[in-house]
């Protein structure tokens, strides 16, 4: 099973949904911006106009707020699924430019800020610190812009406080579960058991049509990702547990 990305191979490519896709009453938008291709995503509550939430804001903030600007929505929130610097690199330009708060799980606190350091063992000589976030995300919190609703769901195990949000058949999964592949657990604060627990906790049993948009690359579904067998046979190796068997595609 591969791990995606890490400080040494290239990162997936780039993943644009500019024209917004339906899930239930949510339209979802992806623009991939950094080096590392990270998935910055807008959800609003309509097509054009309406409210919405940023999630992941990594780099280019120009890029970001014309996709914003284009989209009519008026951000609500911006939320953090954790605090590696390729995911927050827009935030204190975004906070400003939309007057919107940002959320962070606690447990990630530390990781937030040390971003910068992560940044140039990478060779991010641009990457700019962010103020620290305006609020905590807690277990089972829910976010709401208009009609859309997102739930936090906590997934540790690429970072330490690293969280998910379900939406109405979709999931912002970001570093933890990409398409045939998982998140890295190189990094300080990583734990591989605890994602692949978490992964399948949170992430595997959501209904098969789920669509999960991960932190880089294209979109997957649940059930694809389930029926893997090279991620089967590693899920039942790493974790030889009822929870392991009990996936079924």
């Amino acid at each position: 099973m591969l791990e995606l990305p890490s400080p040494n191979s290239p990162a997936p490519p780039p993943y644009n949904q500019l024209d917004p896709v339906q899930h239930g009453a949510a339209w979802v938008r992806c623009l991939s911006t950094g080096r590392l291709n990270e998935n910055g995503l807008l959800v609003t509550d309509s097509p054009s106009g309406g409210a919405g939430l940023l999630v992941d804001p990594g780099s280019d903030a120009g890029q970001l707020l014309r996709m914003v600007d284009t989209s009519g929505a008026e951000v609500q929130a911006i939320l953090l699924t954790h605090g590696h610097y390729d995911h927050i690199g827009a935030v204190q330009a975004l906070r400003h430019e939309l007057d919107a708060p940002v959320y962070l799980h606690a447990a990630e606190l530390p990781v937030y800020a040390g971003a910068g350091a992560l940044a140039q063992q990478f060779g991010e000589s641009s990457f700019q610190q962010p103020d620290p976030p305006d609020a905590l995300i807690r277990q089972g919190q829910t976010f709401r812009a208009g009609g859309v609703t997102l739930t936090a769901r906590e997934l540790p195990g690429h970072s330490p406080g690293h969280t998910v949000f379900v939406g109405d058949g979709f999931v912002l999964a970001g570093d933890t579960l990409f398409r045939g592949a998982i998140a890295p657990t190189n990094l300080p604060g990583a734990d591989r058991t605890l994602l692949l627990r978490g992964i399948v906790r949170e992430l595997l049993h959501l209904p098969p049509h789920t669509v999960v948009y991960p932190g880089h690359g294209a979109p997957t579904t649940v059930g694809a990702e389930r029926g893997r067998a090279l991620f089967r046979r590693w899920l039942a190796e790493a974790l030889p547990h009822p929870a392991a068997s009990t996936l079924s595609p």
